[in-house]
Order: C-alpha cells, then structure tokens, then sequence
C-alpha cells in the first residue's frame, strides 16, 4: 500500500522553483506528446515534496507524462490548478488520476486559443514596435527595451497566473461532489471554443478557383489602358479610376469563391474546420487528417478547383 504525507502544503519557495521551470515546457517539444516533457520536469520539485515514497514519485511521474500541449505563457494556471490537486491528493483526498487528466485536458485546449492573440498578436508587436522605432533612431534602448519588457510581462503573467490556479484549484478541491470542477472545465472549454470559432476565418484559408461567369464590360466600365498617359500620370490617373469603381480589366470575371463569400464569408473554412473536427471525433488520426488535407489540397489545386 502506498504511504502518503500527510497535512504536507506547497511552500511559495516549492511553487517558485515549479514556476522557475515552466519556463522550459518547450524544451523537449516532441512530435508524439508535444509537450509533456517539459510539463513533467516543471512538476518535479513539487512531486518530491508531496510524495515521499518513492513508488508514489514514479506513479505521479507517469501520470503527467500523458499528451500535454498548450500556449507556454497561459500553461500557468493550468500548473497551479494540478499543484492544487496533487496537494489535496497527497494529503488523502479521493482524487484520481482520471481527474488530474480531465483538469489538464478541459484547460489545455480553451487556454491555447487565448494565448496567440494575446501574446503574439498583441503584446509581442506592440513592444517590438516600440522597440524598432527607438532603435530606427539609432538607440541602444531599442532591442534592451524589447528585451526587458517583454521577458518582464510574460514571467510575471506566468506567475500571478500559477498562483491563481492554485488557489482556485484548492477551492475545487473543497468541492469536488458540488460540480465545482465540471464548471470550471465546462467554462474553460466554451470560452476557448467561442475563441477559436473567432479565428476559423483567419487561421483557415480555402479558396476555390472555377469561373462561374465572365462579362464583357461597356465602355466607361473598365480602366482603358492604351488611352493613358505615359509615365506617373498615367499610374496617377489609373489610380483615381479605380478608386472611382472602374474594373481592372474589361472582363469582369466571377469565381465561385466570390460567389460564396457574398453569401457567408468564411463558410467553406468553417465547413473544412467542423469537418475535421468531426474526423477527430470519430478517433480517426491527427496525422491522417493532416495527410490527407495535404493530398486533396495538392489534387485540387492540379485540377484548378482551387
């Protein structure tokens, strides 16, 4: 029978050293479990502490060397949460590895949606911005600023974040029959979704090719290229016709993409991503799913459909 410690808490030092490492959870990125490598070796100094037998340490150890993949940054408050957990468990509380796993995998997934907007499409290129305009003045400051800023916001984030997953995984611990926890995962999980539903149209690109129709246009329609002047003026005036609505060419053509972006813009994108959803759903594999959007995009775009 496993021994257990008992009344045993994770000091602020315990949980420094686990924040210290998250700061690796990439370091041993593999193409099977991601990031579980680095999820695990974060969790080290807090195993060691709660479970002092030996086969306890080696039990923990493999439970969180499952798949784990999310946004490095906001991967803190799913840590605080297990710390949390992993605490109340080594002091008795009938807590599974079942649930350490759903809690890890109803966060890791909404949180990852959150992560590239904030970070890298917003924090990340307004300090690079400021950065760049210091340095294009000839400024040391530039990339020092970048540099401080940057690591600054994110190791701060990283912890105040760990902190509140701790804390509020300690009030789920005192509540695991009152459903606190589904709530938790079950609002994690709809607020990622509606994220990543924002973004379909942005990350997903589908494009189809067939010409639907082509209009010869009247005169007056269409930008006459020959009756323009030569050099700036003619570019100038071109220009101003096209700011005006004048076409390009005299053929006005229509795609079928065209087509459908009058109707629903985004529909085939969002089609395409509940489709793969759907595969994933039905247990078929991440990598085939890859493959064959791979073949189909390669035969369509050999047969022009896209």
């Amino acid at each position: 029978m496993k021994t257990m410690a008992e009344n045993i808490r994770l000091t602020k030092s315990d949980r420094i050293h686990v924040w210290w490492r998250s700061q690796f959870l990439q370091g041993s990125w593999n193409y099977e479990r991601m990031q579980n490598g680095g999820w695990c070796y974060s969790l080290i100094p807090a195993i060691k502490k709660l479970y002092t037998n030996k086969d306890d340490q080696i039990a923990a150890l493999k439970r969180h060397m499952e798949f784990y993949n999310t946004h490095p940054y906001v991967s803190s408050p799913v840590t605080g949460v297990v710390l949390a957990l992993e605490e109340e468990r080594a002091n008795g509380a009938p807590i599974d590895d079942v649930a350490i796993q759903g809690v890890k995998v109803g966060m890791m997934g909404p949180l990852a949606g959150v992560g590239d907007p904030v970070f890298w499409f917003t924090v990340r290129p307004i300090l690079g911005a400021l950065g760049a305009s210091l340095a294009l003045t000839g400024s040391i400051l530039g990339p020092i600023i970048f540099f401080v800023a940057w690591n600054i916001i994110r190791m701060a984030f990283m912890w105040y974040t760990q902190e509140f997953g701790y804390k509020a995984g300690s009030k789920i611990t005192e509540d695991l029959s009152g459903g606190l926890l589904q709530s938790v995962t079950k609002g994690a999980s709809i607020l990622g979704m509606f994220i990543l539903g924002s973004l379909v149209n942005r990350w997903v690109s589908v494009k189809f090719t067939p010409v639907v129709s082509s209009i010869k246009q009247s005169a007056g329609a269409y930008i006459d290229w020959d009756k323009l002047p030569k050099g700036a003026a003619g570019i100038k005036e071109a220009l101003s016709e096209q700011a005006s609505g004048m076409s390009l060419d005299q053929t006005k053509v229509t795609t079928l993409q065209q087509n459908l972006d009058s109707l629903i813009p985004g529909l085939a994108a969002l089609l395409l991503t509940l489709f793969c959803m759907w595969l994933l759903k039905k247990k078929v594999s991440p990598i085939v799913v890859i493959l064959g959007l791979f073949v189909v995009g390669v035969v369509f775009h050999v047969i022009h459909l896209m």
